[in-house]
């Protein structure tokens, strides 16, 4: 018998693979001819950087580049050279983490830093890069990002644009003359759970601006900034960025990602997915066990469980969810495609207790199943 164990973290109690080893711990507890596959994934969101590196194994490169305001700061990501693929999450560097909220003003912020881990990943010798764009304190359009790779933004008398939000409707020209020899040779694929247009009344500036420190005023002015540059870039590309789907993710890094680094932009679970060989991998499981903190009606946009029940539908796979709390009835588990499901909650005395002794109930939980689904 085969099982696949495909979690994401439980946020601020387990990560995947402590997960992994708490269900193997329990299923063991009960029987041990079992063959057991770790496939940790994650959606893009925080915690994806361990998660990709189990697959990757990469060094972890610190490398001095821009925050938003254009102050050094050591930024972190992954390279495997033996794959010359590199991991990005823009957040290290054009981030809200790396901001108190009270210093947030994504007018006057860049993705300049975002684009220098670029440059360094490049200049490693990276022909693969995979981006994560979420958790930006941007709305630059991403020509922060674009400029530290060699393109020119300019003014209607030629003058190279300062890269932040305030001052999109002052480009009029992208030089692309000098960009980075070694970008044409990279792979890029951006793992973008956004569906935003660039601008408009569903785009960057008018939905996301305004947990970044934009004020009212600043959120016109940033939407009708995203709305000028876009005819630059449809002049510069043939491409109108209105039509793209994901244009305005990370304050217009979306478009960015495509047009300056001929990036596919794809749902952060997707390329997880990918990068473990899942849907090969799983091709024989008896059962593929997934897990969250908490299973509810937003598991089915675009996070882990879903994924994980996408891929289990095309190869007949069964599918077990333990998680922490379930908001789900059986009837509607049923209907997504969940077999079986189990939660902490429903064990633990209250949350500090779910908290302290999460993996003792996942073993639990887990010895539970293997009793009533895996003895022959």
């Amino acid at each position: 018998m085969k099982i696949v164990l495909a979690p994401d973290k439980f946020k601020n109690s387990l990560t995947g693979l402590q997960f992994c080893d708490a269900v193997i711990d329990g299923i063991h507890s009960v029987c041990t001819d079992i063959d057991i596959i770790k496939l940790p994934l994650a959606d893009g969101g925080d915690g994806t950087i361990e998660v990709v590196n189990y697959y990757l194994k990469g060094e972890h490169i610190d490398v001095a580049v821009s925050n938003p305001f254009f102050e050094k700061v050591i930024a972190t990501y992954l390279y495997a050279p033996q794959t010359q693929t590199a991991f990005i999450e823009m957040a290290e560097a054009s981030g809200v983490k790396l901001l108190s909220e009270q210093h947030l003003d994504c007018k006057n912020a860049t993705t300049l830093g975002t684009g220098e881990m670029i440059v360094d990943a490049i200049n490693k010798g990276a022909t693969k890069i995979i981006l994560g764009i979420g958790g930006s304190a941007t709305n630059d359009c991403g020509i922060g990002m674009a400029t530290a790779l060699g393109y020119q933004f300019l003014d209607k008398n030629g003058n190279t644009v300062h890269p932040i939000g305030a001052n999109l409707s002052s480009v009029v020209t992208i030089d692309a003359s000098a960009i980075h020899p070694g970008l044409a040779n990279v792979n890029f694929e951006i793992a973008c759970d956004v569906k935003n247009p660039l601008y408009g009344t569903n785009g960057a500036a008018q939905i996301y601006a305004a947990q970044k420190g934009a004020t009212r005023d600043d959120i016109t002015l940033l939407d009708q900034g995203l709305k000028d540059i876009a005819q630059v870039i449809e002049n510069h590309s043939n491409i109108n960025p209105q039509r793209i789907e994901g244009a305005g993710a990370a304050g217009g890094m979306g478009i960015a990602a495509k047009i300056f680094l001929n990036g596919k932009l794809s749902p952060g679970i997707d390329l997880i997915k990918s990068l473990s060989d899942f849907d090969n991998r799983i091709k024989d499981a008896d059962w593929i066990i997934t897990g969250e903190g908490k299973l509810d009606s937003q598991t089915l946009s675009g996070k882990t469980i879903q994924g994980v029940i996408t891929s289990a539908k095309r190869n007949n796979n069964k599918v077990a969810a333990f998680c922490g709390a379930i908001d789900l009835d059986k009837i509607k588990l049923e209907h997504i495609g969940i077999v079986y499901a189990a939660s902490i909650m429903e064990k633990a005395r209250d949350l500090n207790d779910a908290f302290a002794k999460a993996e003792y109930y996942l073993q639990h939980i887990a010895s539970t199943f293997a009793t009533k689904n895996l003895l022959r």
